[in-house]
C-alpha cells in the first residue's frame, strides 16, 4: 500500500495516541478552525485537530498537524529532533526516482471537475487570522515545471482565492518557483501550475527544503518515505502530479497578469506581503471520493516547526562540508524556526566559526542572526547558549555585521537597496561565542564529573514529600 496522509495518520495514532483530536460540531472555515487551536495553544496544547462538519463543503478539514517537532520527526521517520535533521540531509543525499502511474491507479483523479465544474467553493479553504485580505490556500506543495530541462519543482507558498476560479501565486523572490515564473514570462508562455494538498508529510517537508538546484523534491519525498513518488499526468495542465494526493488544483499562469494580493499572517507571526502578484485561472480541480482537506495554522507554531526540519537539514549540509568537525544545528522557534540559527562545533582553528556561518547563510537566505557556540554547548538549550554568549563573547572582537544581504523578504524590518522602503534585503549578524582556539589558554567550564552525575539516581537518596 503506497504511503500518503492516511497511512501517516494511523502511524501518528500509534505513536502518539492523544495528538489527534476529532472535532464533530460544524465549524466555520472563517475563524473558527483556527480559533480552537488558538485557544488550545494559550493552554500549550497543540493536538492535531481533525474537523469532520466544515460549513459549505463536503470534505472534512486537519489542522495542525506539524505543531510539535515530535511529529514532525515522527514524518522524517526519526527518534529526535536532530536524528531527523540529519536523516533530512541523508534523504537529500539519497533520493528514489519516480515512478508514473495511470489514472485508473491515481486516487487522487478518483474525482475529476474541469471548466466551468473546477469551483474553488467546493473545498474548505480557511480565513485563518482576523486580517488576512480573505482565504488562503498555505498547506501545499506548489508544483512548477521548468520550461528548459522540464524538472518538476516543489515549494509551499501562499495562495490567495479572488474569486471562484483565481488564486493569488505569492513565492520568496529567491526561490526557484520565482526563477521558473520569471522563465515563462521571458518565453512568454503561461505557466503550468498545480497545487498538491494532503499526502504523506514528505511531500511537504521536501517541498520546504532548500535544493541545490531547480528540481529534486519528488525524489528527495521518495528518499522521505523509503519508497518512490508516485506521479501520474495532470488532467488539464502539462505537468505531473503526485498520484496519492487528497486533492489537484491544477491551472495556469499568463505573462503579465498580477492581481493585488494579501495581506497574510506570515511565519514571523506578522501581517506582511503586500502588492501585485501573479494570478493562476483554474483550469482543473481532482480529489479522492472522500478526500481531507489538509491546512496549515498559519502564523501559529505549526507554520514554523513544518520547514524547520528539512531547512535545518539542507543548512546542515552546507555547514558540515564547510567545517568537518561542526556537531549540531538548531533554527530555534524563537526565531521563527527560520531567521536565527545556532551551531555548535569543535574548533581547530580561528576563523572557522565564519566559515560555518558563511556556509549556513548561502544555504537558507532567511537567516539572519548565527550563534555560534562549541561543542560543550546544546544548541537545543537556548539558556546554554545564551550563557555562551554571556561567557564568550565580545562585541568588539566577536561580533560581524553584512549589511545589504538578501534576506526574509517577510520579515517586517526588511529593506530594498534604498532603505527607504521594504525590500527583499536584511542586515546580517554572526555572534561567535566560541572559546579561542588551542592553544590558547581559556578556564575551564566548572562541572561534577560526569561518571558520577551518570551513576545518580535521585529516587534513592532524597526522601518522599511531605515527610
Amino acid at each position: 500500500m503506497p504511503k500518503d496522509l492516511r497511512t501517516f495518520l494511523d502511524e501518528l495514532k500509534v505513536a502518539f495516541p492523544n495528538d489527534l483530536r476529532t472535532v464533530n460540531k460544524e465549524v466555520d472555515p472563517v475563524f473558527e478552525i483556527t480559533g480552537l487551536a488558538a485557544a488550545l495553544e494559550k493552554r500549550n496544547e497543540f493536538p492535531a485537530l481533525m474537523y469532520n462538519k466544515v460549513a459549505g463543503s463536503d470534505l472534512p478539514v486537519l489542522i495542525n498537524l506539524f505543531a510539535t517537532y515530535e511529529r514532525c520527526a515522527l514524518a522524517n521517520g526519526a527518534p529526535s529532533v536532530w536524528d531527523a535533521i540529519v536523516q533530512s540531509t541523508e534523504h537529500e543525499e539519497n533520493p528514489i526516482a519516480t515512478v508514473e502511474v495511470t489514472r485508473a491507479d491515481a486516487p487522487v483523479q478518483q474525482v475529476v471537475l474541469t471548466g466551468k465544474d473546477a469551483l474553488l467553493s467546493l473545498l474548505p479553504i480557511t480565513h485563518h487570522n482576523e486580517l488576512d485580505a480573505g482565504k488562503f490556500v498555505c498547506s501545499a506543495a506548489t508544483i512548477v515545471k521548468d520550461p528548459d530541462s522540464g524538472l518538476h519543482n516543489l515549494g509551499i507558498y501562499r495562495h490567495q482565492v479572488y474569486n471562484e476560479q483565481e488564486l493569488g501565486y505569492f513565492v520568496n523572490p529567491s526561490h526557484h518557483g520565482n526563477y521558473v515564473r520569471i522563465r515563462y514570462e521571458e518565453l512568454g508562455k503561461p505557466m503550468p501550475v498545480a497545487i498538491a494538498v494532503g499526502h504523506h508529510p514528505a511531500m511537504l517537508l521536501a517541498a520546504a527544503a532548500q535544493t541545490a538546484r531547480i528540481g529534486g523534491e519528488f525524489e528527495m519525498m521518495g528518499g522521505l518515505m523509503g519508497e518512490p513518488t508516485r506521479l501520474v499526468k495532470a488532467i488539464t495542465q502539462d505537468i505531473m502530479v503526485p498520484a496519492d494526493a487528497e486533492v489537484i488544483i491544477e491551472g495556469q499562469i499568463e505573462p503579465g497578469h498580477v492581481r493585488d494580493e494579501g495581506p497574510f499572517g506570515e511565519y514571523p507571526w506578522y501581517y506582511t506581503g503586500l502588492g501585485d502578484r501573479p494570478v493562476i485561472t483554474v483550469t482543473g480541480i481532482t480529489m479522492r471520493k472522500d478526500a481531507i482537506w489538509q491546512d496549515i495554522n498559519a502564523a501559529h507554531p505549526e507554520h514554523n516547526s513544518l520547514g524547520m526540519i528539512p531547512k535545518a537539514g539542507s543548512i546542515w549540509r552546507n555547514v558540515r562540508d564547510a567545517v568537518p568537525h561542526a556537531k549540531a544545528i538548531n533554527l530555534p522557534m524563537s526565531g521563527c524556526a527560520r531567521l536565527h540559527l545556532y551551531i555548535s562545533m569543535t574548533k581547530r582553528a580561528d576563523g572557522e566559526p565564519k566559515q560555518a556561518a558563511f556556509a549556513a547563510f548561502a544555504a537558507e537566505a532567511n537567516l539572519g542572526l548565527i550563534i555560534l557556540v562549541d561543542d560543550d554547548i546544546d544548541v537545543f538549550n537556548e539558556q546554554e547558549v545564551l550563557w555562551a554568549v554571556a561567557t564568550r563573547f565580545e562585541a568588539h572582537e566577536d561580533l560581524a555585521i553584512i549589511k545589504n544581504a538578501l534576506g526574509a523578504h517577510l520579515d517586517p524590518t526588511a529593506y530594498d537597496i534604498t532603505h527607504l522602503k521594504h525590500g527583499a534585503m536584511n542586515t546580517k549578524m554572526i555572534i561567535d561565542a566560541t572559546k579561542p582556539a588551542p592553544p590558547t589558554y581559556f578556564p575551564k567550564r566548572a562541572l561534577v564529573p560526569a561518571n558520577v552525575v551518570a551513576k545518580m539516581v535521585p529516587e534513592t537518596y532524597l526522601e518522599p514529600l511531605g515527610k
